[in-house]
This record gives structure tokens, sequence and C-alpha cells, in this order.
């Protein structure tokens, strides 16, 4: 098995030489992700509701290692991630994030609720900060509503960041935004 931060490193590193290809994709990549999950979870989410939402995100909790608080009520699931392993596993070590890496999730998320008839809203905080909040609904109306106080919404199909981010990867080395002094490895 590869070790999580080798994992890590390659997942960014595909986002960035995708973002450079452009958005969509990026996108592409995205549904493919969540078509691959929709596969392994979408009964058991449509079935069990919010509770299987709960309780796979209890698993991954443990599973990955991540600092985080689930609450379940009758009308959502949240994840706190007080602490995203992923993101800051991207963040200590020698490669540039991706710019749009936490778009990711909701990538892979959204296909699969939707296939479960459920909705989730991911309010991101931040791209350079490793903690976010991610909310699944059954009404469409409550997870809009809960939208539109997020203070970064993912919107990872229809988000015109998405696709300006892409453009400044392609304008900036090929999509890999080097630190300072790191030189491409193949000129």
């Amino acid at each position: 098995m590869i070790p999580s931060d080798h994992f890590v490193r390659f997942y960014n590193e595909v986002f960035k030489a995708l973002a450079e290809r452009g958005p969509e994709e990026l996108r592409a990549y995205w549904r493919e992700l969540g078509r691959l999950q929709s596969a392994e979870l979408s009964e058991r989410f449509r079935a069990g509701g919010l509770r299987a939402c709960h309780d796979y995100w209890q698993q991954i909790l443990t599973e990955e290692n991540c600092r985080g608080e689930l609450t379940l009520t009758d009308d959502y699931f949240e994840l706190r991630m007080d602490c995203c392993p992923s993101l800051a596993k991207v963040l200590d070590n020698d490669a540039a994030p991706c710019e749009l890496y936490c778009d990711h999730c909701l990538g892979w998320v959204e296909p699969t609720l939707a296939a479960a008839g459920l909705c989730g809203v991911h309010d991101l905080h931040s791209r350079t900060e490793p903690h976010c909040l991610l909310r699944v609904y059954t009404d469409p109306a409550k997870a809009e509503e809960f939208a539109a106080l997020a203070l970064l919404p993912a919107h990872p199909y229809d988000d015109p960041e998405v696709d300006a981010a892409c453009r400044r990867a392609a304008e900036n080395g090929k999509g890999v935004r080097r630190k300072r002094g790191q030189e491409p490895f193949l000129a």
C-alpha cells in the first residue's frame, strides 16, 4: 500500500497537471472520482440517509487520523474538519500546493450525494488552511440557505474561480506554483 504522505503528494501533482490542461480536464477527473465513489456509496447513502453519511465519515475520521467533529440532526449531517490531514500533508512538503486542492472533496462528494438524493454544502473557509465544514441535507432549500452563509462555498463544477485558477496554473509554469528558488525537474 502506498503511504498516505506519498499518495497525497501524488494527488496534489495530478491536480496541478490537470489544472494546467484546463478546467474541463480537472472537472472530468473529479467527476470520475465521483462516479467511482458513487458505485460504492450512493446506494448506502440513499438507503441510510444522513445516518449513513455520519457513519461513513466517522470511519474516515478514524482511518485518516482526522481531527474533526460530526453532528447529526433531523435536518443535516455535519463534518467540521478541524485539521484536514490531507491538506496539512500537502502544505508540509517541498512541492507547492495545487490552488484548487480542497475543491476535490466536493468534486467527488457532490455527484455521490446527488446520486443518493442528498445535497452537500462544503464551506472551505480557506484554500490554504487545513480546516473546513461539510453539511449534507435531504432538503435542497435548507442546503441553499446554509450555502448562503458559507465563507468560501465550494462549487467545483460551476465556480468561475476554478476556471481562473486553471488559467493561472497554465500561465505559471505548467500548473506548478513553485516555491521561490525551486527549479523545474525537467527543463
